[in-house]
């Protein structure tokens, strides 16, 4: 029997009795299923898909963030009334997170293509899976914090006398809400990412 790519060649030997001469019977190609193999391709490809959605929603996020700035059509001798994510160091991480995080998804197109062509290669899922994580991480914890500021911007606290902003900068309110959800997008993109690359690892053992 000899194995070769995707088929096996079986060689049969055939025994008419004692006195006739063995020879080799008719040779078999015996297709052998993809199976696993094209599953796996077929998870590197949705993966793929899903890192390129994950580029757009973070870039969206980090560009109306990085945009988000409304001055008020009045002002003051002293005073001019302007809102701007610079204004808050939580839109500042935000803004620094989500740029990083884009980046990276960029950077790693050319993994994700790896695994697509080469489908039971471990390696490049492995790497992936663990920035995955780090990169998840990152877009959480921005994500959390901008949310914090967007709900007192549009609510209050009057325990602290934070105000809310969000009727007289309502602009700058829907900027930051959009940035905000476009993050949420890429947070629960990457949580398919991360299943899908341990799926992949899981049917390699």
């Amino acid at each position: 029997m000899k194995s070769s790519g995707d088929s096996t060649t079986i060689d049969v030997v055939a025994h008419e009795g004692s006195g006739t001469s063995k020879g080799k019977g008719p040779i078999l190609m015996v297709p052998v299923k993809e199976g696993k193999g094209g599953m796996k391709r077929g998870m590197a490809i949705i993966d793929l898909v899903l890192r390129s959605g994950a580029i757009v929603s973070a870039l969206a996020a980090a560009a109306t963030m990085g945009t988000s700035d409304q001055n008020l059509p009045f002002f003051t001798q002293f005073f001019q009334f302007e809102a701007s994510y610079d204004d808050m160091p939580s839109f500042q991480f935000f803004l620094i997170a989500m740029s990083l995080v884009a980046g990276y998804l960029v950077l790693s197109i050319p993994f994700a293509i790896v695994s697509i062509v080469r489908p039971h290669a471990s390696g490049p899922r492995l790497l992936l899976l663990i920035l995955d994580v780090v990169a998840l991480t990152l877009a959480t914890s921005a994500a959390g914090a901008a949310t914090s500021i967007v709900y007192l911007a549009h609510n209050g606290n009057a325990s602290s006398n934070w105000l809310a902003i969000c009727n007289q900068f309502g602009d700058f309110c829907r900027n930051v809400s959009g940035a905000v959800v476009a993050s949420f997008v890429t947070v629960v993109t990457f949580m398919f990412l991360i299943l899908l690359s341990a799926l992949a690892l899981r049917k390699h053992h």
